[in-house]
């Protein structure tokens, strides 16, 4: 047996046994290099430090940060009402808030598992109130946030961005027709269910223009965020990482001194707990890297790709096999470890097909919001649950219909590449 083949069924096995990804990724790493017995165990650390030692990394708890900020500070029940008076009086009203407020929500604060927290804590038991089954609301908040996830910043695409040399501003700006399209779809399932009586209608008396300019005026800091960020980027004010200071900072101040919704103490709270979770990102991302060093040393990526290549040397084959991949092993491996796993894999393949960098990255970065809410393991989808009180198992069916809707829009995603890349063109990322 040689020693990626050890390898890989070493961290198959860890994993059924449940031991932390990445403790089973470095376990693996470390019994192959023994097993070929002329590598040094030290290329283990060595590895894990050049992974995490890339600037754009920097990005990764200044996001996680901005996230908590705005989470704690009572932007997203700001964000929720503005969307409630821009879209609750159509039909299937709160399911459309739902997709709008995730739109607004997901922009700012870059993450998956804070959109479902956040927005689903506050709609989800009004969507219940509303005559929606348990169920079905968690379903419509599932799909909403597996559609966020391509609206930037994400922390996906700046990881993305930093160990594939992909542009992270570009792969921001890449990000929102794809989104825009995943939302529209949503948004005319929903207005389809609630006219055939699958959903409530539970639309509410249309908004005035007065209510309408009251709730933007609460919401308009929070959603300057997002402008304030790409307008530096656009301009040449700063890079996408020192974007992620920047809105730190705003978010910062914006909670604790203008809302004056996040204390002292919370603050802090807030601090130790993205410092928790940069040292699982970073230490994700640094064993990763060495389990990623030994499959490219014995040339697995090449070997894969020549394979795929045999099979069909076509772009749009190997994109469709792309998704199935990372629709799998996102909802197993949840997310993060899938593209560090994966990515380095797969993209030499994708380059030698001539698939423009921006375009496969979109694609991989929303087919991995989809298989985090893949049910019954995804675990955006497992907070989704906890927050509506039901068992995973009740989310299969009503979340069907939205999953074929959004595995059809990254089918679209992944055969028009215009739609990806019309953007960054525009502003001159790509």
């Amino acid at each position: 047996m040689d020693a990626v083949t050890l390898m890989v069924l070493a961290f198959i096995i860890l994993v059924i046994l449940n031991v932390p990804i990445a403790f089973a990724m470095a376990s693996a790493t470390m019994l192959a290099l023994f097993m070929e017995g002329n590598v040094p165990l030290q290329m283990v650390p060595q590895k894990m430090a050049s992974g995490i030692e890339s600037f754009p990394f920097l990005a990764i708890p200044l996001f996680i940060l901005t996230g908590g900020f705005m989470e704690t500070g009572g932007i997203s029940r700001r964000l929720v009402e503005f969307a409630q008076n821009l879209v609750g009086h159509i039909r299937g009203g709160l399911g459309l808030v739902m997709v709008v407020a995730e739109m607004f929500f997901s922009g700012i604060s870059g993450s998956a598992l804070a959109d479902a927290s956040a927005v689903g804590t506050l709609l989800i038991p009004s969507m219940i109130k509303a005559n929606y089954v348990p169920s079905r609301a968690a379903a419509l908040m599932g799909a909403a946030a597996g559609m966020g996830m391509l609206i930037p910043p994400c922390l996906l695409m700046v990881i993305l961005g930093a160990i594939g040399g992909i542009s992270i501003a570009g792969l921001f700006m890449a990000g929102f027709l794809p989104a825009f399209l995943m939302a529209l779809t949503l948004a005319v399932l929903i207005y389809y269910q609630a006219r055939k009586g699958t959903i409530p209608d539970s639309t509410k008396e249309r908004a005035t223009i007065r209510q309408i300019f009251f709730s933007f005026s609460h919401a308009v800091l929070p959603l300057g965020l997002p402008i304030i960020i790409f307008g530096g980027i656009l301009g040449g004010i700063f890079t996408a990482t020192e974007a992620a200071v920047v809105a730190a900072i705003y978010s910062f101040l914006v909670g604790v001194f203008i809302y004056k919704e996040i204390t002292l103490r919370q603050a802090f709270e807030i601090l130790v707990t993205t410092t928790k979770l940069t040292g699982v990102v970073c230490l994700l991302i640094g064993f990763a890297s060495g389990f990623s060093w030994v499959l490219a040393t014995h040339q697995l990526p090449q070997v894969l790709g020549s394979w795929v290549i045999a099979i069909s040397p076509n772009k749009y084959v190997f994109m469709l096999f792309t998704i199935i991949i990372f629709l799998f092993f996102s909802a197993v491996l949840d997310g993060l470890p899938a593209m560090l796993i994966f990515f380095p894999i797969l993209y030499p393949t994708a380059m030698q097909l001539g698939i423009e960098p921006l375009h496969y990255g979109i694609l991989i970065v929303g087919t991995m919001g989809i298989g985090l809410i893949l049910p019954p393991i995804g675990i955006v989808l497992v907070i989704i649950c906890s927050i509506t009180k039901i068992k995973l198992g009740d989310t299969l069916k009503p979340m069907l219909p939205y999953l074929v809707v959004l595995v059809l829009d990254l089918v679209i995603i992944a055969f028009w590449q215009e739609l990806v890349l019309i953007l960054p063109k525009l502003v001159g990322l790509n």
